[in-house]
């Protein structure tokens, strides 16, 4: 979050995987944070995303923060749900080794799973980056379903 005006982190604690079954309570938060939240980007799960907690999310984000520029995220999984993103960061070399380690640090809990390596989010930015044409060879891919400009 360096560079960022307002560094606020909260973490909430839902039950894991019964997102759909608590969602009045999640939605309930939601419609608190946008009372007291105006970002200028909101990041949020892909729409298309498998897992049932990733798309209540992100369905409450876009009923939420419908006037704000909403960047759906990926994330790769047993399921295969990976699509054809539409807006891509290029990342060189560093941003890249930055990026995964900043996401083997903050995810432990998913340390347990084989998947969860740093070749596969390597493997994964330089798809991307191929898909992008990426001068530094990596890429971070989104999902922009609107912007205004």
């Amino acid at each position: 979050m360096q560079g960022a005006k307002v560094e606020n982190i909260v973490i909430k604690e839902f039950r894991n995987s019964y997102f759909p079954f608590v969602g009045t309570e999640i939605k309930e938060y939601f419609e608190q944070l946008k009372q007291d939240f105006d970002p200028d980007i909101v990041f949020t799960h892909y729409r298309q995303d498998l897992h049932q907690d990733h798309r209540l999310i992100s369905d409450l984000t876009w009923n939420s923060f419908r006037n704000h520029l909403i960047l759906e995220y990926e994330i790769f999984k047993y399921d295969g749900d990976l699509g054809n993103p539409n807006f891509f960061v290029h990342l060189d070399e560093q941003k890249c080794h930055q990026k995964v380690k900043y996401l083997l640090d903050a995810f432990e809990s998913e340390s347990n799973k084989h998947w969860f390596t740093e070749d596969t989010f390597r493997s994964l930015m330089r798809l991307r980056g191929v898909e992008s044409n990426s001068p530094g060879k990596y890429a971070e891919a989104f999902y922009c379903r609107k912007l205004a400009f």
